[in-house]
């Protein structure tokens, strides 16, 4: 052990450090474990990054690891989603928590160590995307069917119930828009979402059309037109079509379809199939829209029965936007504050109106 370096203060932040890239390391040594292949190497190489930043940090300190505190509240509550979830949450939460290194302002850290931070937060970012994209198509219709769900039957309930008609006639109503909405959500829903597979697959390159690619002629190489009418400039078009041919001639292999036309074919994975998307749809619409009704189910009537309803839908409310949030890297608590107000801004809207037919009919 050798003699610690800085002042009381600087070691005191070095400490700090330590304990944070301890703690960063073991989040993504835990992801990796449920991991595979690929995603599981790259975790890996994540953690031993966090380990050199780790030995940085212990040589100034000259070895000493005496009062290294716990690793921040952040990265401790990653630590324990990670060992319980290994989920998409956590990589979204670890994104964020990359982006806020303060290496690059403290003078004791390296450009390298800097940087190494900066890229993390990308490889994290990729890695998040990757179950994001496998999310992507049920999770968007379980979104907006919670949503729609919460504030449509919030909306319809307060707006009958401000007009003084009796308490069953409200609940009714609410069970009515319920499985209106939650059928009505799921059929469009499917429509939706085989409309968009059918329009990407009428896109896609004609399979059968590679083999035409061994009689082309090179000097006149129609090729070239598939990728300017994919959007290639005539220069670009003319010499990947060249070098496709010339391929072909050389090596007597066929591409695949997306190397003769140079376009990607659709992720399955990111459009969602038409029917988990509708069944995602139909229950998250139902579970939402059951939201508001819960207080008439229980016999409650009046302005308890409109508050209580209102306040199990702000707290849904708050969760579905701070879960979006979550998931799309951004800030939990903005993207929840926006899910409310928007959500009770149209209640409210419908509850005037209805106040204001209630008074006119009376």
């Amino acid at each position: 052990m050798t003699t610690p370096q800085g002042t009381a203060a600087d070691r005191a932040r070095w400490r700090r450090y330590l304990a944070d890239e301890r703690a960063e390391a073991a989040v993504y040594r835990e992801l990796a474990a449920r991991r595979e292949g690929e995603e599981r190497e790259i975790l890996l190489a994540l953690a031993a990054a966090e380990g050199r930043h780790e030995a940085h940090w212990l040589a100034l300190l000259g070895g000493d690891e005496r009062g290294v505190p716990r690793a921040d509240i952040r990265t401790r509550l990653l630590g324990g989603l990670a060992r319980r979830f290994g989920s998409i949450f956590v990589l979204a939460l670890a994104q964020r928590a990359e982006a806020r290194s303060p290496y690059a302002n403290d003078p004791d850290a390296t450009a390298a160590m800097a940087a190494d931070e900066r890229i993390h937060g990308e490889v994290v970012r990729g890695l998040a995307a990757r179950g994001r994209r496998r999310l992507a198509g049920t999770f968007r219709a379980a979104v907006f069917g919670a949503n729609d769900g919460l504030v449509s039957n919030l909306a319809l309930v307060l707006g009958i119930g401000a007009t003084g008609v009796p308490a069953p006639v409200v609940l009714f109503t609410g069970i009515a828009g319920l499985l209106a909405g939650a059928l009505s959500m799921g059929a469009g829903e499917y429509v939706s979402v085989r409309s968009q597979r059918e329009l990407l697959e009428a896109s896609a390159p004609d399979p059968t059309a590679r083999e035409a690619l061994p009689d082309l002629d090179i000097d006149a190489n129609e090729l070239a037109l598939v990728y300017r009418a994919r959007g290639m400039d005539p220069a670009e078009a003319a010499e990947h079509a060249a070098l496709v041919v010339a391929r072909v001639h050389a090596v007597e292999q066929q591409p695949t379809p997306t190397d003769a036309l140079g376009v990607a074919e659709h992720d399955d994975e990111a459009v969602g199939t038409g029917l988990s998307a509708a069944l995602s749809s139909f229950c998250f619409f139902a579970s939402g829209a059951l939201i508001p009704v819960l207080p008439y189910l229980f016999g409650m009537t009046g302005l308890p029965a409109v508050l209580l309803a209102t306040v199990l839908v702000g707290i849904a409310l708050l969760a579905t936007g701070a879960t979006v949030g979550l998931l799309s890297g951004a800030s939990p608590l903005k993207r929840a504050v926006r899910q409310l107000a928007i959500g009770l801004g149209a209640a409210a809207v419908t509850y005037v109106l209805g106040l204001a037919f209630g008074t006119t009919i009376g």
